[in-house]
Order: structure tokens, then sequence, then C-alpha cells
């Protein structure tokens, strides 16, 4: 979610709080709060663990085992967790872990106290701390309806079977892979996000196969309750619903996973994308989806240079491009930033080896805020485009809309190539990557603006059926 769409989302709550005909005094007080800050802490080594690569039924799923072993992959010392007796030596010194990154190794630390951040970089085992989020000395505190009554549930029934949902599946021929029985059975989906808003109450969801979910911006805080951002990318894949919302993985299972807080826009989102990332991987997800990035933030020190756009100084970043090395196929929305001063991809979309998913119209032509490439470092990005001008999602009442942005066009390709996934387990994600590559409708002439185009997901099926 970009730092503008917030601004807009945080516009329509106080526009909401005003126009009722209640005194605004009745509705919202401001909390003080004793302010606190976020630090990276950058670990020097995983020693004094009780972990070991020999015994890693201890830190990953079995599901996480399996797909290793699908693809010949071992387990590192980048799976190993962060050592706990580090953790516990920063707990002693009063701070607060707010998450860990084992893969990048470092931990998030919260404290009232900037002055214990001096002795932080002085131990032993720590290489660098930055800053990443400086919280609030008070909240808006309103009153709140119960989010269940204003759904409404109401649908249209349409002769055709996907819907509203049509032009956007059959624009990358997914449709043709749902013919052929790959419609994402056996196959998990993490989704890193904002909330997932009434995505618990929504009938469109009543068979969608929800696994589990998790908050790494508030685990206080359940992911249903707030932001609606996460609902409508769920529903772009899987949405199940014939004649009204059908999506692209609809019979795929679900983990809703929150890193993105919707209340400012802060480097600490970053870390909360490498913990969640870790965490699908944990899960044994096979494709994980985002529709998130960044650049720009509230305080412009932690801001990034252009320069940076090469997939492996963001933190983030760095993580995305290791996903693929641990057997998952990541997507990440390219971003909406190309009629700002921006214009180009963000944060990890910079990442190598995954998919970084451009927006076009329905008549297959760009949309002017989608954002462009190349990485730093001269890599084609976006790698591909899928629709993202008035895709068909939910509302919060359950209803079908429209929405804009590269949020959209990234789940709705996610969908459908974790159907092609599904139809052919034995290639690996840069395989797949490949493929989904060379079945763009611009694969002999990929550019900054399309990337290697519209991908034909059965053509891309055809090609791994030659290998």
């Amino acid at each position: 979610m970009t730092n503008k769409m917030k601004k807009l989302f945080t516009l329509l709550v106080l526009c909401a709080v005003v126009l009722t005909g209640t005194a605004q005094s009745d509705l919202y007080s401001y909390k003080k709060l004793e302010k606190a800050y976020r630090y990276r802490v950058y670990l020097k080594d995983k020693k004094n663990s009780p972990y070991s690569v020999k015994r890693p039924a201890e830190f990953l799923s079995q599901r996480a085992l399996e797909r290793r072993g699908r693809y010949g992959i071992k387990v590192d010392k980048h799976d190993l967790p962060v050592s706990p007796n580090y953790l516990q030596v920063l707990r002693d010194r009063g701070l607060k872990i707010h998450n860990v990154s084992k893969w990048q190794n470092t931990a998030v630390v919260e404290t009232t106290d900037t002055t214990l951040m001096d002795a932080v970089r002085q131990m032993a085992f720590v290489t660098g701390v930055v800053k990443v989020w400086v919280g609030p000395d008070s909240v808006l505190v309103y009153e709140q309806p119960d989010r269940r009554k204003k759904v409404k549930n109401t649908r249209e029934d349409l002769v055709e079977y996907y819907g509203s949902a049509a032009d956007q599946v059959k624009m990358l021929n997914c449709h043709l892979l749902h013919d052929a029985g790959f419609r994402g059975q056996g196959m998990l989906i993490g989704i890193l996000d904002g909330g997932f808003n009434n995505a618990d109450v929504i009938t469109g969801f009543n068979r969608a196969n929800i696994l589990g979910t998790r908050n790494f911006v508030d685990p206080t805080i359940d992911v249903y309750s707030e932001n609606s951002h996460g609902m409508m990318v769920l529903s772009c894949i899987g949405a199940n619903t014939e004649g009204n919302l059908v999506g692209t993985a609809p019979e795929a299972q679900f983990y809703l996973i929150q890193t993105e807080d919707g209340r400012s826009e802060q480097l600490v989102e970053e870390d909360n994308y490498c913990a969640g990332l870790e965490y699908a991987d944990s899960l044994g997800c096979d494709v994980v989806t985002a529709s998130l990035g960044y650049y720009k933030f509230d305080y412009p020190e932690m801001n990034h240079p252009y320069s940076a756009l090469d997939g492996k100084t963001a933190i983030n970043s760095r993580s995305a491009s290791m996903a693929a090395s641990r057997g998952i196929l990541l997507l990440n929305s390219a971003g909406n930033e190309g009629n700002d001063q921006w214009k180009k991809i963000g944060f990890p979309a910079d990442a190598k080896d995954i998919l970084a998913v451009g927006a076009v119209k329905s008549d297959s032509l760009n949309t002017d805020f989608s954002s462009l490439g190349y990485s730093a470092d001269g890599r084609v990005k976006p790698d591909a485009m899928a629709m993202g001008a008035s895709a068909a999602v939910y509302s919060t009442r359950g209803t079908v809309t429209t929405a804009d942005g590269t949020s959209f066009a990234c789940p709705i390709l996610c969908g459908a190539v974790t159907c092609l996934w599904q139809a052919h387990r034995d290639k690996t994600p840069v395989e797949i990557i490949n493929a989904v590559h060379r079945a763009g409708h611009y694969a002999d002439r990929p550019n900054e603006v399309f990337g290697y185009g519209i991908p034909d997901l059965w053509k891309a099926h055809q090609l791994l059926l030659k290998k």
C-alpha cells in the first residue's frame, strides 16, 4: 500500500466521523501514549543456539521440509532461527522484541528509552543498529460499530461462470488451466498485506480454504477487524462464487498474514515483510503474493534512493531475493508510482527471482499509474502484467466492486501462476518464472513499461510440457 493510499484511508475515516449527526466529541478522542521507538539490530552470528540444521523439524513444518525435498534444497544456516540467547540479552536490557528475521539475522526491538541503544551498539554480537519506527505520542480513539452489521452479501448472478472477474481471468488464459483441472488444489498461498477486513463474514469466501492468520504489525489485533486491502487481494484469487466472482485459484489454500501498518509509512514495515515471508516459508507455503512496496517514508532519513533498486540493498528485497532458493514462488506488485515523481518500481519489486507485476487495462494497454523499470542493475522490471484497472474485487459489504492498482494485478496473476505450478510440480520456482517470461506478449522485446508483457498461461503450460 502506498503512502498516498494510507492518507486517503485516514481522510475517509475522519470524514465518516464528521458526517455523522452526533457531536464529534462523543465519537472520538485522543489517547496519550508514551512515545516509543523501534530499532533494527543486526546480529553478528547465530552462535550459542540450541538449533541445528540436522534437526530442521524444530523450526520448519513438515510441509516446508517436503517442499525443500521436492527441489533438492538443503536446510542451511539462513534457516536457523535467530539465537534465542542473543534475544534474551536484549530483553534483559529492557527491550521488547517486535519481530525477528532469521534470513537476515536481525531483530527489531522496541523501547521508550533511546539511551538504551548506546549499550546495544557496543554488544559484541551486534554489528549495526538502525532506527526503523517512531511511535505516535497519541492515537485517535473513536467509536466503531459492529463491522459485521455493514455486510450485506448481496450478489448479482451472471451467466458468465467467473461473474465480474471474467475479463481478468481470461486475459491470462487462466480459464484453460481451470478447464484442464488445475484450480489450485493442494497449493498453499501466503498473502502478505494489510488487514483482511470482513473476509471471515463475507459469503463469497465461504468456500475459501483459509488455514490461519497472523498479524506481524500488532499481534493483539484480529486481521479481520481493520483495513480492507488484503481482503480485496484475497478476492482476486480465492473468491469462488459461480456467476458472481471466481478468482484465479479458487481451490487453493491460504494463510492471511498482515505485515502492513496502515497508520504510517515507516521502515519497520520492511522488517514486518521479512518476518511474514519467513513465516510463510516455515508453514510450507508454495506461493507468496504481496501487494506491498516501499521507497518513501514519513521520515525522510528512511527513504531509499534509485540506486538501491538492485535486489540486494533494502532488507525486504534481500529476503524476497532469497525466496526461490527456499522453494517459494514469490509475486510482488510493481507499484503505483507511474504518474508520480518517483515513477519507478518499489521495494521489494526489485528483487531477483520473483515476479514483479504491473497493471494493464482490459484492452491490454498499460495503466498510467503502473510503476516502471528497469532495476538499478539493468534487469527487466516489471516481470509481467495483469489486469489492474477496474479489477473485480469484493467490498467490505460483501458485494462486488472494482478497484485500481498493481495491488490487484499481482494477486490475479498469482492465482493463475499457482495453477500453472500445480500442473508442473517438478519445476522449480525459477523455471516457472522463466516460463511466464517466455509466454509474455512482449517476450521478444521486453521493456521498462510492460516487462515481458501479459503472459498466456496456457502457452506457458505448453512450454513446460516440452521440457
